[in-house]
């Protein structure tokens, strides 16, 4: 049964930061547990991404700290880096009313030395990564005595990852006393033998099946042969035009070639995978975040933590090979009541996995017919005419007005007038996609069809080589290596070609930049270089 936050005994500080970030209702496994953790239980939570899980042990953790206490009193062990930023970023929204409570994420990848300066400073709560975790905990510099609840998130994942041991030498240096709580989108007998060894009586709380799907989603699917799942990726996102969609593949590989063939259609996407550095991975989410790119193209784990509000569409461009992957997946979209879409391309032998999600999550997957280009074009259209109205009913078109006249004046009819602008717009719109970020002005630079060719100032004598040019490229743009045309490498100098849709972006973020220590020059090569 859902509650209303204020009738969770809630003080008025978390009430005010929780209505504020827009929400009344609680979700089910939040109604289930606040009351359940703050009566001082040990807890075992079943529920997936997307049922607010994290504000389901945050809320009463909140609760049961003391602010006028520095010394660390909550710790939650997360698998993941990204998991453990979300956690903090939403427990920081719900204290920001809080003004004593400190909130530190710590994790790999990150200078040790700033996380020792803020643990000294004082921390009430710490959201961690295993790893990281044990680290601070055996340089001394991370006191676990004073421990009054510890959370495992994501305790699936975790020991999936292997983390078991690190979960193990974490909980046993907490006092035995502390309050146990364990997140799981599983109940696998791994996870309950954790359960058996560190809890006591713990309440097991389940959002029951029919709540782990997502009713504000519209699930459908496509019957599509593998050749032609692309052409229909592209269709679909001219035929919705999401502000942000994410699209799921099964491998690092499946990813990294997908998204260069999107970068080469002209969309603004790029790819996460488990292959990318840390620094690769937070700018690409940034860009997410940002409206960037619009198109984020995942594996499942390197999706892990991924928490953006907004995304319209998710797309299964491949079935998950598990079936819990497809209730995660979908999870990511039509959240905080926003209407979603969840599309899946079913391909061959797919047809049978994705009965078996059906089973599995009790929820029809509606079939429907590829859309034609001259369904697109239509929806195209409509969308035309309806900005083209909205402009006439609320913009001063006077300037304009005076213009039309004038070609009038001419012997040409209004009508006329009207019909060839309507024409060269929608022409325009339909032979350049994402128009912002088409190149202007670089004219012929001897590259092959669809890419521009760069001059760079680097060269063999720098100790420059063809994947030193790559990596810089990829880590300072995010622009996938795959997409990245033929390069010639020279003593003084080198080029590199560039898909005619990033060259821009390209340009401008490379300026500034620097390979093997030189500053570095970028610019349109001439077509007789």
């Amino acid at each position: 049964m859902q509650k209303q936050f204020k009738d969770l005994n809630i003080s008025s500080h978390i009430e005010k930061a929780v209505l504020d970030m827009g929400f009344e209702e609680a979700t089910p496994i939040q109604s289930l547990a606040i009351p359940c953790i703050l009566e001082g239980k040990d807890m075992i939570g079943q529920a997936q991404t997307g049922t607010g899980k994290t504000a389901a042990f945050g809320i009463p953790l909140l609760e049961m700290v003391d602010p006028d206490d520095n010394t660390l009193q909550a710790v939650v062990v997360c698998p993941t880096r990204e998991l453990a930023i979300q956690v903090a970023e939403e427990l920081r929204t719900l204290s920001k009313f809080m003004k004593k409570i400190k909130v530190l994420p710590i994790y790999g990848g990150q200078p040790i030395d700033r996380q020792i300066k803020a643990l000294n400073k004082g921390v009430q709560i710490i959201i961690g990564t295993p790893g990281r975790l044990m680290d601070h905990m055996r340089r001394g510099t991370l006191e676990m005595d004073y421990v009054k609840i510890v959370v495992l998130d994501e305790a699936d994942e975790m020991l999936d990852m292997g983390f078991r041991e690190d979960i193990e030498f974490i909980l046993r240096d907490t006092p035995e006393d502390r309050q146990t709580l364990l997140f799981s989108a599983t109940m696998s007998r791994d996870i309950l033998n954790l359960a058996r060894k560190f809890q006591r009586d713990p309440e097991f709380l389940k959002v029951v099946p029919k709540e782990l799907t997502v009713p504000e989603t519209q699930q459908i699917y496509f019957e599509v042969k593998e050749k032609m799942k692309l052409d229909l990726l592209s269709r679909l996102l001219d035929l919705y035009n999401p502000n942000l969609s994410l699209v799921f593949c099964n491998t690092k590989r499946r990813v990294d070639k997908l998204v260069g063939h999107l970068q080469v259609r002209g969309y603004l996407a790029d790819g996460l995978h488990g292959d990318l550095t840390q620094k690769q991975r937070d700018r690409v989410m940034s860009k997410f975040r940002n409206g960037k790119i619009d198109v984020l193209v995942a594996t499942d784990v390197a999706a892990r933590g991924i928490d953006v509000e907004d995304i319209e569409v998710v797309f299964n461009y491949d079935v998950p090979n598990d079936d819990e992957y497809y209730v995660h997946r979908i999870g990511r979209t039509g959240r905080a009541g926003k209407k979603g879409k969840a599309i899946t391309f079913v391909s061959g032998k797919e047809i049978y996995q994705l009965r078996n999600i059906q089973r599995y999550t009790k929820t029809k997957i509606e079939q429907q017919e590829i859309p034609s280009l001259r369904d697109v074009q239509e929806v195209k259209t409509d969308l035309f005419l309806k900005n083209m109205k909205n402009i006439i009913n609320t913009e001063d078109l006077e300037k304009e007005i005076h213009i039309v006249e004038k070609v009038i004046e001419e012997d040409y009819t209004s009508v006329e007038i009207a019909a060839a602008l309507v024409k060269m717009t929608m022409n325009r719109e339909n032979n350049i996609v994402n128009v912002n970020s088409s190149p202007e002005g670089f004219g012929d630079t001897g590259a092959r069809p669809d890419m521009v060719r760069f001059f760079m100032n680097v060269g063999r004598k720098d100790r420059v080589k063809a994947k030193d040019l790559i990596m810089a490229i990829a880590d300072k743009t995010g622009l996938s290596s795959s997409v990245i045309g033929k390069i010639d490498v020279y003593d003084k100098f080198s080029f590199v070609e560039i898909p005619e849709n990033s060259a821009n972006s390209v340009l401008s973020e490379m300026r500034g930049s620097k390979i093997k220590g030189r500053s570095v020059n970028m610019e349109p090569a001439n077509k007789k270089s």
